[in-house]
């Protein structure tokens, strides 16, 4: 039985207008589009992946852009951010590259052992630069950095994390609390008095954590369903497969496998609206309910 989990697999969040979100993470945030596709569950919603070149599971963050959709509220049972790794000599580069193109930018900012930048994304999502990985030539995003929880009852989140997906406190600074497991890091933000998140655009929808394969993720699931959390079957998301349940304070959680990956429909990532099997008959009405984008 697998003992802990290995790693981030992807964040996905909601966005507002499709084409200024494309335009931020890919020519602001030098992300590439690794795959241009519809929500599954609600195909008249597009569904962007981003990430490094290859789509590799750790450096992706993913999107429903919903036209006109309303802002979101934070609060506990959420997901506060988007936070990526970046050399810990990106920083002042970030600074100016966000001054020169009129980007909403908080900090440096100290929290444990790293600085940080918080930039606000078009629909108001906070994305935060950690400054973790190795100096480098290079300035840009390296991969997902952590995933940080908004709780109000902590210590319910923390044995749960502990308990079933092998977390383990690694820090503590003030009301948040780091915990690891293998290459994942989920920090847990203690807001007892906080209200109830109320999901929309510029918040994050999901937390997803890798699989190797399919037998490592159905030991997850039945792991996840004897602790006592309501798990989905095995959905089939054509890049990966997915479970999904919602930890104690109510996040939603995934599962995803590694495997089959994103270029089993195109040898050029994000070249083009790619749909599954079963929504390609519809694609000329889904084509004409999309909102027209340039990627």
């Amino acid at each position: 039985m697998v003992s802990s989990i290995g790693a981030l697999h992807h964040v996905t969040a909601f966005g507002g207008d499709p084409q200024r979100n494309l335009d931020f993470y890919t020519k602001f945030l030098g992300l590439h589009l690794v795959k241009c596709t519809v929500n599954f569950d609600d195909p008249a919603t597009y569904h962007f992946y981003f990430g490094d070149p290859k789509g590799n599971p750790g450096t992706l963050l993913t999107f429903f852009p919903w036209v006109n959709a309303p802002a979101g509220r934070r609060g506990t049972g959420q997901a506060a951010a988007a936070s990526f790794a970046v050399p810990e000599n990106a920083l002042a580069w970030w600074i100016e590259h966000a001054r020169a193109g009129g980007i909403d930018c908080s900090g440096p900012a100290r929290r444990l052992e790293n600085e940080l930048l918080t930039l606000l994304d078009p629909a108001g999502l906070p994305v935060e630069l950690i400054a973790s990985e190795p100096e480098s030539d290079s300035r840009a995003i390296v991969r997902l950095h952590s995933a940080t929880l908004c709780e109000a009852d902590a210590e319910r989140t923390f044995g749960f994390l502990q308990k079933t997906l092998g977390f383990e406190l690694v820090a503590q600074e003030g009301n948040r609390t780091r915990c690891q497991a293998g290459a994942a890091t989920v920090d847990i933000l203690a807001l007892p008095k906080a209200e109830r998140a109320k999901l929309s655009a510029g918040m994050v929808h999901h937390v997803a954590f890798r699989a190797t394969d399919d037998a490592q993720q159905i030991e997850w699931r039945e792991k996840v369903r004897r602790a006592g959390r309501n798990v989905t079957r095995v959905i089939d998301r054509k890049y990966f497969r997915s479970i999904y349940f919602r930890e104690p304070g109510g996040v939603l959680f995934e599962i995803a496998t590694d495997g089959p990956g994103f270029f089993v429909d195109e040898p050029e990532l994000g070249s083009g609206l790619r749909l599954p099997p079963w929504l390609e008959p519809l694609r000329e009405s889904i084509e004409r309910r999309l909102p027209p984008v340039l990627v």
